[in-house]
């Protein structure tokens, strides 16, 4: 008996690929930002001072305030981790940066002499050029967050422990060294530099509020890294066969120290912004801001198992629950109710998702 020909052989499970898992429906962030375009235009209707220019200012500015972590942790989540140590490293950066800015602008404290020195009148002068204060004491904030990431990095991917242990231990490590190095007071940006702080955190340019702007150039560059280069190849990889990915070639341990690297300077970048905002760094700021931060990468389509995840996701989601937030204060609603809707849009998002997998 002769074999059959190409020609007589069928598959009857294969098809045409359904259109809702074909290009921009092929991702869950299509449908969320599908969703919030369908609440942005409910909100219109439902309050005349949704659309005002004031409004749509603060909703940038807001959603600014987790979306640059969001973008960080979203680097370790495509891996298949986590870290929940990113609202302790908010505030351990923000209450580095201030407290060193504080310092270096005070004569008399140590290494102050090489930034000001008092002139015969008594009167403070900048020994330097103007600025070199706030980039010292950003860098001092900027590389405090590097250490604790690359500590979290090495525990999980050369000791191997648990990403989830590792970092809610982090997260207890680094809030207690805030409350140690301040006392349990707020520390507050202080010098000849503090004005250019704040014009850089609080300001805005061409009427964008600076963190937005931040966060767009972050976006597009962190874009960039995970579809246009090698260790953005890598990072989905791990996330999507670590085993496989390894006996491809790919440096396995160092991507993973990196992305949590990453992760935390973002994390720390974030905080110094918002204290910016506030105008100081409590010792109790940005508590729980992790849940936040993970779940607006989650509602934007980040997958908790990993090898999935995008900027724009990120993006969407915590613009989605700026939304939601700030309908809840134009319609005077309890503000307690705006974690149990978080709650209910992630399982949404996710059952959405798994509903669309299913229905191949």
């Amino acid at each position: 008996m002769s074999a059959p020909s190409d020609a007589q052989i069928s598959f009857t499970n294969i098809g045409p690929v359904k259109w809702w898992h074909r290009g921009v429906f092929a991702s869950q962030t299509a449908y969320v930002t599908l969703a919030l375009l369908i609440l942005i235009v409910v909100m219109n209707f439902a309050s005349p001072y949704f659309f005002t220019e004031g409004n749509l200012q603060n909703i940038a500015k807001n959603f600014s305030f987790i979306a640059i972590a969001t973008l960080g942790i979203t680097f370790v989540i495509i891996t298949g981790g986590i870290d929940l140590s990113v609202g302790s490293m908010m505030c351990f950066a923000a209450m580095v940066t201030s407290m060193v800015m504080t310092m270096l602008s005070t004569p008399g404290q140590p290494l102050a002499s090489w930034f000001v020195h008092l002139a015969a009148d008594g009167k403070t002068v900048v020994a330097n050029v103007p600025g070199l204060i706030l980039l010292v004491s950003v860098l001092c904030g900027l590389a405090v967050s590097l250490i604790v990431g690359l500590i979290n990095g090495v525990c999980i991917a050369i000791l191997g422990l648990s990403p989830f242990v590792t970092t809610l231990g982090m997260l207890s490590i680094v809030r207690g060294l805030g409350y140690v190095i301040s006392n349990g007071k707020g520390s507050f940006p202080g010098g000849p530099d503090a004005s250019y702080f704040y014009a850089l955190t609080q300001g805005d340019l061409y009427g964008l509020p600076m963190p937005f702007i931040y966060l767009i150039v972050l976006g597009l560059l962190m874009a960039l890294v995970l579809h246009h280069t090698s260790f953005g190849r890598h990072v989905f990889a791990i996330g999507g066969n670590e085993k496989a990915a390894e006996l491809t070639g790919v440096a396995v341990t160092r991507v993973k120290i990196e992305v949590y690297v990453i992760c935390a300077l973002a994390a720390g970048l974030q905080g110094i912004v918002i204290s910016g905002w506030l105008g100081s760094a409590p010792a109790n700021m940005a508590t729980s801001y992790e849940l936040n931060v993970i779940a607006a990468a989650v509602i934007g389509g980040a997958n908790l198992a990993g090898g999935i995840g995008g900027p724009l996701g990120a993006i969407v989601g915590c613009v989605l629950l700026e939304v939601i937030r700030n309908g809840l204060v134009l319609a005077q609603v309890n503000s307690y109710w705006q974690q149990a809707l978080v709650g209910v849009i992630i399982i949404a998002a996710v059952l959405v998702d798994r509903l669309r997998s299913r229905l191949l």
